[in-house]
């Protein structure tokens, strides 16, 4: 959430932040809800100074025999205005947080302003695509023909938008997530969680997710969430807490099911395994001090490339627009793959820096040395990577002729030596 006492000293600068997010200017709607309530504050404070006073009225009139029915009374009445005043301050603090709860992070001020994608600003480059000497065939198609990919089957069982993966896809799914945990954990210093996949309100809260994206989530009967990504239980791990400075960062990776429901998505990505409901990520988060965070996003996003570079993958890395970036970011690096059965680039990974925007939701602070008081942290996280557009980059990018697939040399130790997928 946004810091109130920030907007206080500077709603010129927050309104130019919504403004670059495409939205209206807000800070006189929210500092007036602030300046009543503070007010509602105030008088409540100045009652219960009187009222502590009546009391000692009170208790020096009974000891000296006399009535205090007319202090009792004063009492009485304020008590009756002091509910009144609560409860219409409980109902403006509510109005205020909803109002700062449904605004966006603000954007760094190098993101490049603009609506969409369109607006995105490319950075770099890795690697030149394939050549083939026959016409490159996408994803769907490379597996189907191989018979390990049952899109018909998953839509028997689950609907649209789910898939069967049987034998060496199956296998190399599992492998390629192996691979990546085995690599952030053992060289990049990632600690392994295995998170719960369902969530309470306040962990979909904390970090974005609720309440503007609840449409793009799975609800159980019980009100749990369904993740849509492990961002959500590896973020909300240090929710509440105040952590020691010294044991920042924290970096945390989990290798889990996603569950998303696509609701913008009718019409997009309707075939294949680019968008569908049910996905496994290996995710990264990092907790960090607020002057580490930038150097952190680097870091991050260089540990996602690096996946790409061990398995030989073409990419390149943009960084988003105000249009294009989530709700909790403040500033994001998309890398994109290189799919020659599209012929373009596609997302496999985002890497944000939420600055301290998820740790205000979570109430997530640290003490800084030699300071009385905490000061939120800071929070990143980043898709390093989406497995099965991973598994996607590699059916397309290593598809031979004959219809087989080459196994990436980074993964034939986690599949027994396996160097080619379809050679019977």
């Amino acid at each position: 959430m946004h810091d109130i006492r920030w907007i206080r000293d500077n709603p010129e600068d927050f309104d130019r932040g919504l403004a670059r997010r495409g939205l209206p200017p807000r800070a006189a709607e929210v500092l007036a809800l602030d300046r009543e309530w503070r007010a509602l504050e105030t008088s409540a404070q100045d009652w219960l100074a009187t009222r502590n006073r009546l009391s000692r009225e009170v208790g020096a009139a009974k000891a000296r025999g006399e009535p205090a029915d007319e202090l009792l009374g004063q009492i009485a009445r304020g008590k009756d205005i002091e509910a009144a005043g609560a409860a219409k301050a409980a109902d403006l603090r509510r109005k205020l947080d909803d109002l700062l709860a449904s605004l966006p992070n603000l954007p760094a001020p190098e993101v490049p302003d603009g609506p969409d994608e369109t607006a995105n600003k490319e950075l770099r480059r890795h690697g030149a695509p394939p050549q083939f000497n026959f016409a490159a065939l996408p994803h769907e198609t490379i597996g189907e023909k191989l018979g390990l990919m049952d899109f018909p089957r998953a839509a028997r069982l689950s609907g649209s938008r789910f898939v069967v993966l049987k034998g060496a896809l199956a296998r190399l799914e599992r492998a390629i997530a192996q691979f990546m945990l085995d690599l952030h954990t053992q060289e990049f210093g990632y600690t392994e969680i295995a998170p719960p996949l369902l969530v309470r309100d306040e962990a979909a809260f904390g970090t974005g997710q609720l309440p503007k994206q609840a449409e793009d989530m799975f609800q159980t009967r019980e009100g749990l969430w369904l993740i849509p990504t492990a961002e959500v239980p590896l973020t909300n791990l240090v929710a509440g807490e105040i952590l020691d400075a010294a044991a920042l960062p924290l970096r945390f990776t989990a290798w889990t099911p996603c569950f998303r429901s696509e609701a913008g998505a009718a019409g997009k990505d309707t075939r294949g395994m680019i968008r569908v409901h049910q996905f496994n990520k290996v995710e990264l988060v990092s907790i960090t001090r607020p002057e580490e965070s930038e150097a952190e996003h680097e870091r991050m996003t260089q540990c996602a490339e690096e996946v790409l570079k061990r398995l030989g993958l073409v990419y390149r890395v943009v960084l988003l627009s105000t249009g294009d970036m989530g709700f909790a970011a403040r500033k994001t690096y998309d890398i994109e793959v290189w799919l020659p059965g599209q012929n373009t680039y596609r997302e496999i990974s985002s890497c944000s820096n939420c600055g301290p925007f998820q740790a205000q939701r979570m109430k997530a602070r640290y003490r800084p040395p030699g300071e009385k008081g905490t000061r939120p942290v800071h929070t990143l996280n980043g898709s390093a990577l989406a497995v099965g557009r991973t598994m996607i980059a590699i059916l397309e990018n290593f598809q031979r002729h004959d219809g087989t697939v080459a196994v990436p040399e980074a993964l034939q130790p986690y599949l027994g030596g396996q160097t080619v997928i379809g050679d019977g």
